[in-house]
């Protein structure tokens, strides 16, 4: 009785949920996992189901970029609790992996694009035992059901895209020497053309073994044994990969790791990834500037964003690795009092043509490690009715991985995201070859707190190195330029790398470029591609984002939970 005297507002507060609680929030690369996660939200699975639904999806209509075959880090923000988690899923080393696996005769590295295609470079894959692992933390419908929109896909056929063609087309030399890829992508001898409908029935047939039987139908039995034959049987650089390697490997449930920037807490994926700590190094440094008066069309904005930038890489080059394996000085990288001794070294007048690494608290002696380049990889975002945030990259490591396939999948080449050479200055490299180790990735899953202690932004991207500054620049567009997330992940992205400092040769990029000459840049704006989606809360609303330089979408599903 007492309801019908309160006033209308009271009994809409007491009655209906808040419409951010309300909404579903995807977004991805690729339509098809965009919605596949979607259907996923409004059968009432949580941001951990969807997300699991989208890997199942991407590994099939985006099989250039991740899947199954590869590995993957997951940032979680569990609402239940306001916990945050972690998940390592990154591919591990085979047993029989020796730091001088990419060694020739003559005891220097094998160039880079000779040893990525076949055996040698397969790492035990990973993404299925973090999504195991993710189910049985943040699950709520059953394993089962989540595979069925990438096995309906797979048996009915899904439509090439451009961007698949584009891939497609530019390996058709390198193919030569793998039938498996070309006998699911060629047609009549040819790349499939763009709107081709293929059809993957082994790849689905594994899914309805691993809906079955659960992860162990991917990682013993049949898959297992087509893994290993794959690699061991491979025209190009055949390996040792074991049942037993398979068999062994495990999800790492690690500890995030979070900084505050300005009146925001900033978490991300600690060790093997260097993307917490790099991404969280610059805004570290540049927070001692006001970023936001300055504003986004300032030559110095991006000035201190460049500098900064190559400071923290520095960093990144020396001292990150897999934290199993060697001691990374997570703390002190981002130690407030460092990151300002590290500030006074940029000069708001002119750039530096170089920077040293610095001495962070607690850090070990190190030398610095070579660049690693990574392109086969994929983010995606899923935010749930309660509130839930799963911000995951998912990756093969170079476009279609190793090339093998197995069961209808691509097998990553992460191997080669290790360093190449054992050795740097005559001491061992923190991202050697080594046993059981997992390369280092650039991979940046972020999720940031407001003031209020709520998610205000999930965000990701491809991209190899650069997915760092992708990250970074969207952070610096959403928290210090007032952007929405969509405005932010269209500015010019920015790098820094083997050619120097690099910015986007977008219209805006260009017009920075211009403007950045008195600084002593000398660069010309260059093709910087990324692939970022986001979703971001304003106010009690959330908003999907996806990056317009490529096909991804975003979805709301607000409409009640079937079921």
């Amino acid at each position: 009785m007492l309801k019908r005297f309160l006033p209308l507002a009271t009994l809409l507060t007491l009655t209906l949920p808040s419409l951010a609680a309300a909404q579903g929030v995807t977004s991805s690369a690729d339509p098809r996992a965009t919605e596949a996660g979607r259907q996923i939200l409004h059968a009432g699975g949580t941001a951990a189901d969807a997300a699991i639904a989208m890997v199942a999806m991407l590994t099939l209509v985006e099989p250039q970029s991740s899947g199954v075959g590869g590995g993957g880090f997951l940032v979680y923000h569990n609402a239940g609790d306001d916990s945050i988690g972690t998940i390592d899923g990154r591919e591990m080393a085979p047993a029989a992996a020796k730091p001088g696996r990419f060694l020739a005769p003559d005891g220097k590295p094998r160039p880079y694009s000779d040893v990525i295609p076949g055996g040698l470079s397969v790492g035990v894959p990973g993404n299925v035992r973090l999504m195991e692992m993710a189910h049985k933390r943040w699950g709520k419908l059953e394993w089962k059901a989540l595979f069925q929109p990438a096995i309906k896909l797979a048996e009915e056929g899904y439509q090439v895209t451009p961007a698949l063609y584009n891939w497609l087309d530019r390996f058709q030399t390198q193919w030569k020497d793998f039938p498996e890829a070309r006998a699911i992508y060629y047609v009549d001898g040819k790349p499939a053309p763009v709107g081709t409908r293929i059809k993957n029935p082994a790849y689905a047939a594994l899914l309805r073994d691993i809906a079955a039987r659960g992860p162990d139908a991917f990682y013993a039995g049949a898959n297992a044994r087509a893994i290993s034959d794959a690699v061991a049987n491979a025209q190009r650089n055949p390996a040792i990969l074991t049942a037993r390697d398979l068999a062994s490997y495990k999800a790492k449930d690690r500890p995030a790791v979070c900084a505050t920037y300005r009146v925001y807490k900033v978490c991300g994926m600690g060790p093997p990834s260097s993307g917490a700590t790099t991404v969280f190094g610059i805004l570290g440094m540049i927070e001692g500037w006001d970023m936001k008066t300055m504003g986004k069309a300032n030559p110095m904005s991006w000035h201190l964003l460049s500098e900064a930038m190559q400071l923290a890489y520095a960093d990144r080059e020396k001292y990150l690795g897999d934290g199993d394996f060697v001691d990374v000085p997570v703390t002190g990288l981002l130690d407030k009092n460092y990151l300002a001794e590290r500030r006074q070294l940029i000069s708001p007048y002119g750039r530096a043509t170089s920077y040293p690494a610095g001495d962070p608290p607690g850090a070990k002696p190190r030398t610095v490690s070579g660049p690693v380049a990574e392109q086969g990889t994929t983010h995606f975002v899923v935010v749930d009715r309660a509130g839930s945030v799963a911000s995951m990259t998912s990756t093969v490591e170079s476009i279609f991985g190793s090339n093998l396939i197995a069961n209808g999948y691509f097998l990553n080449n992460e191997m080669t995201d290790f360093d190449l050479s054992p050795e740097k200055g005559g001491a061992p490299a923190a991202n050697r070859v080594e046993a059981g180790k997992r390369p280092l990735s650039s991979m940046s899953p972020t999720v940031v707190y407001g003031p209020d202690g709520k998610v205000v932004l999930a965000v990701g991207s491809a991209g190899g190195k650069r997915i760092i500054m992708h990250v970074t620049k969207t952070l610096v567009g959403v928290l210090d330029w007032g952007l929405s997330a969509e405005e932010a992940i269209a500015l010019p992205n920015l790098f820094y790398g083997q050619a120097g400092v690099l910015i986007e040769g977008n219209d805006m990029g260009k017009a920075i470029a211009e403007q950045m000459k008195p600084f002593g840049y000398e660069f010309n704006p260059t093709d910087l591609g990324s692939k970022l989606n986001a979703a971001q809360r304003v106010g009690d609303v959330w908003h999907g984002a996806a990056d317009p330089r490529g096909p991804g979408t975003s979805s709301v599903d607000d409409a009640p939970p079937q079921g």
